[in-house]
């Protein structure tokens, strides 16, 4: 048993993604733009590409707009050059972020980051100052109400590392980044729907903040989110709000 709720964190992050699904869009764009030039246009062949295509159907992007940015990527299309960039800094009460970027111009996104930590509280560190306190895993969420037994006999089976089980009943499955296309089929045919399915960073260790600290914390993570070229952002605070 995990000791802190995550639900309540989960729900906001959620509601916050509905409310700028236009953001959403540019932020996949980038993601197939990016995945296609580096792995090339065969989703069979190409892991990270079809993670940011189910993300792209996720959010109801377009069939055409998809396959759109492909071609743009894989040379059929001109489009733009992208680069990714990962900036590293400290958050309220020394919280670890990490804000993970796109971009066409590095010197205005640096810019950008840097501005966003120092207006809103927090301090941009080094390279590795706060990586070091994140795994690169896969993560399924799972809202309470799930049966505990059998997401873990699916899950384990599947291949994953973990299943943890949290105060307010809802549950996360943790897999190694390589596993999860096979541990999110064996959910999937076992009907059992995550409310998240994603590849991200996340923190070994958690913090916890209520108050004007959570307050002043969650507004820094909104500014660096909102920014035109970050992708994700990850973080090792828990918020009650």
């Amino acid at each position: 048993m995990a000791g802190h709720s995550k639900w309540a964190n989960i729900q906001h992050r959620k509601g916050r993604q509905d409310d700028k699904r236009g953001k959403i869009w540019t932020r996949i764009t980038r993601e197939i733009i990016v995945a296609a030039r580096a792995g090339g246009g065969d989703i069979q062949m190409n892991p990270r590409l079809r993670l940011a295509i189910d993300k792209a159907k996720a959010a109801n992007m377009p069939a055409d707009n998809i396959k759109r940015n492909v071609d743009k990527a894989t040379g059929n299309l001109e489009g733009m050059q992208y680069e990714e960039i990962r900036y590293e800094g400290y958050g309220i009460g020394g919280a670890a972020i990490i804000v993970d970027c796109m971009t066409d111009n590095r010197v205005r996104t640096v810019a950008e980051v840097r501005h966003a930590f120092s207006k809103h509280g927090g301090n941009m560190g080094t390279e590795g100052s706060v990586a070091f306190q994140f795994k690169h895993v896969g993560l399924f969420i799972f809202a309470p109400g799930v049966s505990e037994d059998r997401l873990m006999e699916v899950a384990l089976e599947a291949g994953a590392d973990d299943v943890l089980t949290h105060d307010d009943g809802s549950m996360e499955v943790l897999c190694a980044y390589a596993d999860f296309e096979a541990v999110k089929a064996a959910l999937d045919a076992a009907s059992l729907k995550p409310e998240v399915a994603e590849v991200t960073m996340r923190a070994d260790n958690s913090i916890e903040m209520a108050g004007e600290s959570a307050q002043k914390m969650q507004k820094l993570l909104d500014v660096l989110e909102d920014l035109d070229d970050t992708q994700e952002v990850y973080h090792n605070a828990e918020l009650s709000l």
